[in-house]
């Protein structure tokens, strides 16, 4: 047997085995990408959308969901889609939220209470009231 032939034999071996390491390491990284892909698909969608809610936001989701429970629904879909693909991103204040949710042409009521200071204590109009 010729020595040179026996290195080509083994060099050619060599390349094979790394090719066969390289294609599993490929495997293994696919099928990685597709747990998480799936992962991802069955998360909540409303779970994906709060974690972007900042401030008044929850209010004003909460309020969207008791008076347009459906279309609530439909929008927190659409709106999870849109952050899972990473078309929507940073926080979402209550202000944005309730302006998008007007844009659509749902008029959000909010629950709204004016307090002021009297003599060192919080007052409702009501009790400035009563108490006249």
């Amino acid at each position: 047997m010729d020595p040179e032939l026996s290195e080509d034999e083994l060099e050619l071996w060599k390349q094979r085995k790394l090719l066969e390491m390289q294609r599993r390491a490929l495997m293994r990284q696919s099928e990685k990408k597709l747990a998480e892909t799936v992962e991802k698909k069955t998360e909540d969608p409303e779970a994906t959308l709060r974690k972007l809610l900042q401030g008044r936001a929850e209010e004003v989701y909460e309020a969207a969901k008791r008076q347009f429970p459906e279309v609530t629904a439909k929008i927190t879909q659409a709106l999870s889609r849109l952050i899972s693909k990473g078309e929507l991103t940073g926080p979402i204040s209550g202000e944005e939220l309730h302006w998008f949710f007007r844009t659509l042409g749902l008029a959000v009521r909010l629950e709204t209470h004016i307090r002021f200071v009297e003599s060192g204590k919080i007052r409702t109009i009501a009790e400035k009231v009563r108490s006249e």
